[in-house]
């Protein structure tokens, strides 16, 4: 005989399990619910579009170092989690995005944790976006921490393997690529011989990029943080694309909203990140279309705020081609290091990308139609933003 199920828990207040149910009597089904998502050994954290929480389990309280109490459902996202800035700044921007990550990682300094999560939008009937959701999941448990000590001994192995090609292959490249550069002025008569020298000193110039590629994935980035003007680092970007990869016959246009605000950024580190996207779109034009580039000023207000407060503001930057788009299916793994469709590719120029716009406290989102052209949208605050939502 089945035993009835024990409801105890379920009226119990010291235990409450946090869901969102419509007003009126809890019936049997609301119950089940309850009880199913305050079984998950993972966090859930659900906001409705006014950014008030819908719903929040037992684990989300215990991750976040959170007492419960009886009317948080309801209460305003940045009140409930005024402590967690990050969590509030990750939920906030999934309104904004139109590709959501599958997996991504935050760390909470303060309890010295790290979170895996999971972001989706929440659509009602009509396919209107009425919430989102993070589901989430504590990493420094026992289990994780000893994977991702495993990791991290393999990236570190890789970082101190990359650093010994690098010191132990430059020289001879650069020796491979004098010496057949000498050759080629000795055989000018010999169209046989400046062809394969001309494919040598391509080869040894490829193998030294993949280099110089691998040391900047595994290298921490340190910004040496000045006030950027964006529009002379977009034209020194369009400049260093070139060298990088064929234009051809592409139309580039450049527009920048009048008195454009410099941000507080590495020139560097963020010419680079425009010269990756760039040669991206060069190459995967070839040589043929059009690329615009756009950016202007903008203030965006805090996230859900109850209270008037100061406006954030940013620089967004789009970058869109006409090409071919990138496939809907590999969407997710563009920006996954080592991943490449090309043929001679190393697949760290994304990673590198997001890797940087991610230390400036910014955004990066992808959008595009397969055979209508891909927009990368880049959006970067004018200051840190280790601030904004305190």
């Amino acid at each position: 005989m089945i035993k009835p199920p024990d409801v105890r828990a379920a009226s119990t207040p010291a235990a409450p399990i946090r869901t969102a149910i419509a007003p009126g009597p809890v019936t049997p089904d609301d119950r089940f619910f309850r009880h199913i998502v305050g079984s998950m050994r993972n966090g859930v954290l659900a906001i409705r579009r006014d950014g008030n929480v819908a719903l929040m389990n037992e684990e989300a309280y215990r991750i976040f170092g959170l007492e419960q109490r009886e009317d948080d459902l309801g209460r305003p996202l940045t009140d409930l989690l005024r402590d967690r800035p990050d969590v509030i700044r990750v939920l906030a921007g999934s309104f904004e995005l139109s590709h959501l990550p599958n997996r991504a990682e935050l760390r909470l300094k303060d309890l010295d944790r790290v979170i895996g999560y999971t972001l989706s939008k929440v659509r009602d009937d009509q396919d209107e976006t009425i919430g989102a959701v993070m589901f989430f999941k504590d990493l420094t448990q026992v289990e994780q921490l000893e994977e991702r000590e495993r990791l991290r001994d393999r990236l570190a192995s890789l970082g101190e393997m990359a650093a010994g090609i690098a010191h132990e292959l430059k020289n001879p490249l650069a020796g491979i690529e004098v010496m057949a550069g000498l050759l080629r002025r000795q055989v000018p008569d010999s169209k046989d011989a400046q062809s394969l020298l001309a494919d040598i000193i391509n080869e040894a110039k490829l193998a030294n990029a993949i280099v110089v590629e691998m040391l900047e994935f595994v290298r921490p980035i340190r910004l040496q943080v000045e006030h950027t003007n964006l529009s002379d680092v977009l034209h020194q970007a369009v400049t260093l694309a070139e060298t990088k990869a064929t234009r051809g016959d592409i139309v580039v246009t450049v527009e920048l909203a009048p008195e454009l605000p410099t941000i507080e950024g590495d020139v560097h580190q963020l010419c680079q990140v425009f010269t990756n996207l760039l040669t991206n779109a060069f190459e995967a034009l070839e040589g043929r279309g059009a690329v615009a580039i756009t950016a202007s000023g903008g203030l965006m207000d805090a996230p859900f705020a109850q209270e008037p407060r100061a406006p954030i503001p940013t620089v967004v930057i789009e970058i869109v081609d006409n090409g071919p788009g990138v496939p809907v299916e590999l969407t997710d793994k563009i920006f996954n290091p080592f991943f490449t469709t090309k043929p001679q590719g190393s697949g760290l120029g994304l990673a590198i990308v997001r890797k940087i716009v991610d230390a400036h406290d910014g955004r990066i989102d992808v959008s595009n139609n397969p055979g209508t052209g891909t927009r990368f949208r880049i959006t970067l605050p004018t200051t840190s933003a280790s601030g904004w939502f305190k």
